[in-house]
């Protein structure tokens, strides 16, 4: 990047004197802010803001970056590659203390209620049945967490079964190929892991309120620097959600060609998520003592996974919700 000194040393003399009078130069054109999404139904609607020109009509210049894998999206993010993410809570707090720059949740844009899945071969009935068996999963993401919520609630752990680890496309793949003997998932992926003969739902996010909160995080670095860019971020997704009420067939378009879905698969996939409101969102941010409250429900999922050994320690998440966007926009 050229320096502000290069750029005064290679001015001219005359360039120099009208600069001298009081004319101030042109400034440069800020960045567009680029945000990683993936495949989740609660995400899809982002596509909306990109192709209707919702973000350009709030003032902020804005690239969606879809990633065919989530897991390479909250790389990227960790990374410093992009300057936020669509991902959930408990992948946010393990990311934490390997991120360049420290994450900041600034909205909810939804909660799984039945869209992520452990999904069974025939004859496996039960947590119990599924004790000993081949467990094909993305480690350490949230299907990952909600097999560990699953067996730790029936008294088990993750010892209990033979973790297969993969990408989640790959592990619906070798489910389906009787390779392995469940697979977690989330859509579309659930989907085809179902083709597979007598195969099933054996439990779901339904059976855990609140745990898996999906979320938009920025870095603290774009907070810090173009907080009125984030607050337009923030007021699009609801002009996002808005437009998919007043245009439902052209937002179903949208997000069925983006999540390379059939019409009927998204009213599907659909039906596993609620999307939040604003006032969700402000309760969401409270303090509390239910998975309803994101402060609280992130020191459970901390402890959590510390004890099933995802991260090392609790990290420190004094400074992960800024509720100050969401505030912001109620006072529009």
């Amino acid at each position: 990047m050229t320096s502000r000194r290069s750029v005064l040393l290679g001015l001219s003399a005359t360039a120099l004197a009208i600069f001298a009078k009081g004319c101030t130069p042109p400034q440069q054109a800020q960045r567009p802010i680029v945000l990683g999404y993936s495949s989740w139904a609660g995400w899809w609607p982002w596509a909306i803001g990109e192709q209707e020109g919702l973000f350009k009509a709030n003032g902020v210049d804005v690239q969606m970056r879809w990633f065919d894998g989530y897991l390479e999206s909250i790389q990227a993010f960790a990374g410093g590659q992009i300057d936020g993410n669509a991902q959930t809570l408990n992948d946010t707090i393990s990311m934490i203390d390997q991120a360049v720059v420290p994450p900041v949740v600034v909205l909810v844009n939804d909660n799984s209620a039945g869209n992520d899945k452990i999904i069974v071969r025939e004859g496996i009935n039960t947590i119990q049945d599924l004790i000993g068996k081949k467990v094909a999963i993305e480690e350490g993401v949230v299907d990952d967490f909600l097999l560990a919520l699953a067996l730790d609630q029936a008294g088990y752990s993750r010892k209990d079964v033979e973790i297969v680890p993969m990408e989640t496309g790959a592990a619906v793949a070798a489910f389906v190929a009787g390779q392995v003997d469940a697979v977690g998932a989330f859509p579309p992926f659930w989907a085809k892991a179902l083709e597979r003969p007598g195969s099933k739902e054996l439990i779901s996010s339904a059976a855990f309120p609140g745990a898996i909160p999906d979320l938009l995080v920025v870095s603290q670095t774009l907070v810090n620097e173009r907080p009125k860019d984030v607050q337009a971020i923030v007021n699009t997704w609801f002009d996002i959600r808005k437009f998919m009420q007043e245009n439902p067939q052209r937002a179903d378009e949208i997000m069925a060609a983006r999540a390379g879905v059939t019409p009927e698969e998204l009213k599907l996939f659909s039906e596993g998520i609620i999307f939040f409101t604003p006032e969700d969102n402000l309760e969401a941010f409270s303090e509390g003592n239910s998975m309803k409250h994101m402060p609280y429900a992130a020191k459970k999922m901390a402890d959590f996974m510390v004890s099933v050994g995802f991260i090392p320690k609790v990290p420190d998440m004094s400074n992960l919700f800024d509720d100050q966007f969401i505030r912001g926009y109620l006072k529009r």
